[in-house]
């Protein structure tokens, strides 16, 4: 599809050979450059037309802005494109109740406008475009891209239809299984497993999962097992009008389930119409037995719950998989991966892991040398722990050599490797190409939002941050990141209550206990802030050197902000480079506290 080449002026929009050849006034869509201006609502026909425009801010009373001006827009805009409004009702109260509730349906336009529009018709403020120039810049430079779209797809959760609600495990296993060889096809867009479980139990319109995800395909299907045998239905859907591109139902022995990932992989990559040409060289992987692969698949189901009942059992069936089969490659490296994420979130210090790590993702390439999954652990503990920049650069390096970069080691890149030596723009580059394979992974967002605020570019962070709470309204590391970026713009009033949210979710995280003490501090609440600082715990355990290095720099001693540094520095907590880059530490950076700081990490001074 030919894409709009569009230009926002004061007045309205120009339309400068539109290839969607859909305009605001059917009369005028035979015109080749002309000017649709936004309706004039005071004479649009209906009360109930008015409406059809109205922010959800301006359908509640609520303070307005000229994001508020952007949401009119974007709503004119999709009429634009589509020939129907994006809210619309038989009454004013129906049509201002879409407004608040409802999506608008999907479009059939180039992807980056749709994804535009979206924006602008973000229900929240702070998820949207902050003045017209913004849009009008992301539509230019968007509307530069003439490539063919690139084929897309979102593998969702396999329904479990075992009699058992325990084979739930497998279902959703089979499910990432697929999702991993997709990922492995050059030339698909292929939506990583967070993101596209996030609508796991949901019963969520395809149409809104497409949209969300920016992609065109969804795969569904499910699973029936009965002891060693397995039943799969998969169908392969255009999001844009239900049309099926594909179906199969398969009857296979538990012991063909891995042929069986290959023969629906294949299946869809001809239904797409992707070349195959790219799989021809891969190497010849390891086949596990099927105890050890049920084990992983449990690992992993465990894993991504990233709580921490389930992350103690998590690492029992990681340990279980590679003692059922040793020669299973893929089970080390990923028990590696497994052990470094213990240490971000505060569960195992870093320094008595980081041998379990290295030793892990070794052991996994001895057995399989082209593995990209054993590099990214053995970068970041080079990046966090070594502080062997090179020796990071190599082995984040050795993880592309496939051609396909799973975010999970974009983000590694961006935080471990970029942001936590201060190369903060490359940080962004990679993290906001991990957010677009992974949309719904708030852990990526939240980096991302960190290295936006460090470049001042808050307005972006802010947005990255309401979209996340969108997602989920729960997640502590949100509300982390929002509260330290508030503190670095001095907004203490609107850090309060954010850095509390984390406090409360997550009263166990280091940082956001300091940071939070620290703004209460600020406050005037100095023994308030002091009690809840004190909460870190002995100083001798694992993280709480950083909860202290943030109350002080919160409250503005860089002397004794600087000395907690340094001990969290040498005790290798595997954040502290990123936190020391972040926005909330600039001062520190900016004063005679930081040379000393960066020659402990072996970082240009």
């Amino acid at each position: 599809m030919k894409p709009a080449n569009i230009l926002v002026t004061a007045s309205g929009v120009k339309l400068l050979d539109f290839g969607l050849a859909k305009a605001a006034h059917p009369s005028e869509a035979d015109a080749s450059d002309q000017t649709v201006a936004a309706p004039d609502v005071t004479q649009a026909g209906t009360v109930v037309g008015t409406a059809a425009y109205m922010s959800p801010e301006q359908a509640t009373g609520a303070h307005v802005d000229e994001r508020s001006d952007i949401f009119s827009f974007g709503a004119v805009l999709y009429e634009m494109v589509s020939g129907r409004q994006a809210f619309r009702g038989a009454s004013v109260i129906e049509t201002l109740s879409a407004v608040l509730r409802d999506d608008p349906g999907s479009l059939d336009a180039p992807q980056y406008l749709a994804t535009i529009i979206n924006r602008c018709l973000c229900k929240s403020a702070a998820g949207r475009f902050a003045t017209i120039r913004d849009v009008s810049d992301a539509i230019r430079q968007a509307g530069e891209v003439t490539e063919e779209p690139v084929p897309s797809i979102a593998v969702l959760p396999f329904a479990n239809l075992s009699a058992d609600p325990e084979q739930e495990y497998f279902s959703d296993g089979l499910a990432d299984e697929i999702i991993s060889r997709l990922a492995n096809i050059r030339g698909l867009k292929v939506i990583a497993r967070t993101s596209a479980f996030a609508f796991k139990g949901q019963h969520t319109d395809i149409r809104k999962i497409a949209a969300t995800l920016g992609v065109a395909n969804i795969l569904e299907g499910s699973v029936r097992r009965s002891g060693n045998r397995i039943r799969v239905a998969a169908q392969l859907v255009t999001a844009a009008d239900g049309s099926q591109l594909w179906a199969e139902r398969y009857d296979r022995q538990m012991a063909d389930v891995f042929e069986l990932q290959d023969e629906i992989a294949t299946a869809i990559a001809t239904a797409l119409r992707v070349a195959l040409a790219a799989q021809e060289d891969a190497p010849v992987r390891h086949t596990p037995n099927i105890p050890a692969y049920e084990a992983l698949l449990t690992a992993r189901h465990l894993h991504w719950q990233v709580r921490g009942e389930s992350m103690a059992r998590a690492g029992e069936y990681y340990e279980r998989a590679i003692a059922r089969d040793p020669q299973y490659a893929l089970a080390h490296a990923l028990y590696a991966d497994y052990l470094f994420g213990r240490t971000t979130v505060g569960m195992s210090p870093m320094r008595e892991v980081a041998p379990r790590i290295r030793a892990a993702a070794l052991r996994a390439l001895t057995l399989d040398a082209q593995l990209p999954d054993a590099h990214s652990p053995l970068g970041l503990v080079a990046a966090t722990h070594d502080y062997d920049w090179d020796e990071a650069d190599r082995q984040f390096a050795l993880a592309t050599t496939s051609g396909v970069v799973a975010p999970l080691s974009r983000m590694g890149f961006g935080w471990g490797g970029f942001l936590g030596r201060g190369r903060v723009h490359e940080a962004v580059e990679q993290l906001d190409l991990a957010v677009q394979t992974d949309p719904l992974h708030l852990t990526y967002r939240a980096i991302l939002a960190l290295s936006l605020a460090a470049l001042e570019r808050y307005d972006e962070a802010d947005a990255v941050l309401a979209r996340s709470r969108e997602i989920d309204p729960g997640f502590f590391w949100t509300y982390d990141v929002l509260a330290s970026s508030y503190v670095a713009r001095d907004m203490m009033a609107a850090a309060l209550p954010v850095a509390e949210m984390t406090f409360t979710t997550a009263p166990w995280y280091p940082p956001g206990i300091g940071v939070y003490a620290g703004v209460l501090t600020r406050a005037g609440n100095r023994e308030r802030g002091h009690e809840i600082v004190r909460s870190l715990g002995p100083r001798e355990k694992y993280g709480v050197s950083v909860g202290w290095a943030l109350f002080h720099a919160t409250c503005g001693d860089l002397d004794s902000a600087a000395e907690w540094f340094a001990r969290a520095i040498e005790e290798r907590y595997s954040m502290v480079g990123a936190l020391l880059h972040s926005a909330i530490c600039r001062p520190l950076r900016n004063s005679g506290h930081w040379p000393p700081l960066a020659r402990l990490m072996n970082l240009p001074v």
